[in-house]
């Protein structure tokens, strides 16, 4: 009987860790502080080096979202899109596995399990596998207003937000479009409508 109720614990630990994976409840983003813009901009600037393999704390990773592609008002986001099309989605690649960001609700929910470094190592450029997080901006072409052109334009302003809060933060980050195009699709299941415009690493820096 005793061993019985230890498997019956041992299985419910095991399943409460697990259903935790499935939906990461990130702390409410800090709003204030932060360096002043100036000096984030001045500091501003792509690695391609100098990367340290250590992740993020849920705070952290919390406050670069929300920068990224949170809500600073109502129904209204950090970053400005064609017409208010709002329509991208963004994918957080942990060590772990993808997360779908959900701004509203402030949550990571998992999209597959395990670790996809390989499909964002292309071209000659192995320092990503020392990045433990990436972002994967994901454009949905039937909500844009303004056609590919629009859609490539607001990827732009997302990308600027982090690397601002990176500069702020001390953190490195660089934007990339070299991914494996065919298999990260397929990996985060996106639609025929949906389209990843930019991956862009962060991660701490020496």
């Amino acid at each position: 009987m005793k061993q019985l109720l230890i498997a019956i614990c041992l299985f419910s630990c095991a399943l409460f860790a697990y259903s935790q994976q499935e939906v990461i409840n990130l702390p409410i983003p800090v709003k204030t502080g932060g360096k002043p813009l100036m000096d984030a901009l001045n500091e501003r600037k792509s690695y391609h080096e100098g990367f340290i393999d250590k992740d993020l704390d849920n705070q952290t990773l919390s406050n670069l979202l929300w920068a990224a592609y949170g809500f600073n008002r109502a129904d209204k986001r950090t970053v400005p899109s064609a017409s208010n099309a709002q329509e991208f989605d963004i994918y957080v690649l942990l060590r772990d596995g993808a997360y779908l960001y959900d701004a509203k609700a402030n949550t990571l929910t998992l999209i597959a399990a395990g670790s996809f470094k390989d499909y964002l190592a292309m071209n000659r450029q192995p320092y990503v596998k020392d990045v433990a997080l990436h972002l994967v901006y994901v454009a949905n072409l039937e909500k844009s207003k303004a056609g590919r052109d629009g859609v490539l334009i607001d990827t732009g302003f997302i990308s600027q937000n982090v690397y601002l809060f990176c500069a702020s933060e001390g953190l490195g980050t660089v934007a990339r479009a070299s991914f494996d195009r065919k298999q990260l699709p397929v990996v985060l299941k996106l639609s025929d409508k949906q389209e990843i415009t930019l991956v862009q690493a962060i991660s701490p820096v020496q």
